[in-house]
């Protein structure tokens, strides 16, 4: 008998996550930051940034302000 998953296999990423997640990844890119200088700038990891701009993680509210204050710009814009 196959054992069960210890982890739960991610979800699928709605529409919405996943635009934030290009719309992130783009802002950064223009402005010439690696993964590394946001981090630095929003008070997160860079493993969690990429992790959001790959649309794996379900990021909330608050941190997606944190991402849009290190990046100088609105959250509107990112959304």
């Amino acid at each position: 008998m196959p054992r069960p998953r210890k982890t739960p296999l991610p979800k699928e990423a709605s529409a919405s996550r996943l635009k934030f997640a290009g719309q992130l990844r783009a802002e950064r890119r223009r402005q010439g930051l690696t993964l590394e200088d946001l981090a630095e700038r929003s008070g997160l990891t860079w493993s969690y940034i990429s992790q959001v701009e790959r649309g794996i993680r379900n990021i909330s509210i608050d941190n997606q302000d944190a991402l849009a204050r290190g990046l100088g710009v609105e959250l509107r814009d990112l959304l």
